[in-house]
């Protein structure tokens, strides 16, 4: 995946000669898409070029921007759910981020833990048609809960849809991940890229995601935190502790990924939100 996209003195005169010659924003992306660029590099560049905002690309281009509920981000410094205290030590605005201290119990954490144990395969990622697949740059091992599987499971997203103004309907299933020393999740985006040929199926089942959810299960001896390259931040995995962000598609500042563990293993929880309730797709 690519970090802060770096453009060359000819590619920013060609834009703004294009643009000054009266060429629209779509013009100018069909023709760097002919010329081999990706399009969401290309809307990226353009951005940067003509000091636009991506959500402004977005709708000059006709990619949807989420258009369902959104998140209500917490504020610090803590918030309180059904008597559940959750400290926000750190906020950031953008991407919109908060770290989230005591979002788990530690019994919470190893009940999660002993009940995926046994129901581990090889972590997949979701294609451009919304099948499961292997992916390289992800190497752990993973499960998921159905919604409100278990009443430790629906517990634990009551909470973070009281947290974050969000319906449980809204979320997928929780997927618990289990990472041991040097493996991790490459750079990656968790919103669905509109350019891609299985967009619209993928999206039927809820719409965009919207915003994500990384509850750390244990503390690793070393390593293994989630950063956020185009931002500057490493958030430390902590038992108890979770990041959550929220983003749009075409939001580059989301850019994250899992670290490798140095030593020690690592467990979290993922919840990934959308912006329609969701529906599980049906399997081929």
């Amino acid at each position: 995946m690519q970090s802060r996209i770096t453009i060359s003195p000819e590619l920013r005169e060609w834009i703004l000669a294009t643009t000054r010659a009266g060429h629209g924003v779509p013009e100018v992306l069909r023709l760097m898409k002919e010329n081999g660029y990706d399009p969401r590099q290309s809307r990226g560049i353009v951005a940067e070029v003509m000091k636009l905002p991506l959500a402004a690309l977005h709708a000059t281009t006709g990619n949807p921007a989420p258009r369902g509920l959104r998140t209500r981000p917490p504020q610090a410094p803590e918030v309180s759910i059904d008597g559940h205290t959750i400290r926000i030590p750190v906020s950031v605005e953008a991407p919109m981020l908060r770290v989230l201290d005591g979002v788990l119990t530690e019994q919470e954490c190893a009940e999660l833990i002993g009940l995926a144990r046994p129901r581990l395969q090889r972590a997949l990622t979701v294609d451009s048609d919304g099948r499961h697949q292997v992916d390289q740059r992800r190497t752990s091992e993973g499960m998921f809960f159905t919604l409100n599987e278990l009443p430790l499971v629906g517990r634990i997203e009551q909470r973070l849809a009281g947290l974050l103004g969000v319906p449980v309907n809204h979320g997928e299933g929780t997927q618990i991940l289990h990472y041991l020393p040097g493996q991790e999740y490459e750079p990656h985006f968790d919103w669905f890229d509109p350019d891609q040929p299985g967009y619209g199926a993928i999206t039927a089942v809820g719409g965009q995601r919207i915003a994500s959810v990384v509850m750390y299960l244990n503390t690793p001896e070393l390593g293994g935190g989630t950063a956020f390259p185009e931002i500057g931040l490493t958030v430390t995995a902590r038992r108890g502790t979770a990041v959550y962000f929220a983003y749009e598609s075409g939001d580059y500042s989301s850019l994250h990924a899992g670290l490798p563990v140095l030593r020690g293993e690592k467990w979290i929880a993922t919840k990934w939100l959308r912006e329609r309730p969701y529906r599980m797709p049906k399997k081929a």
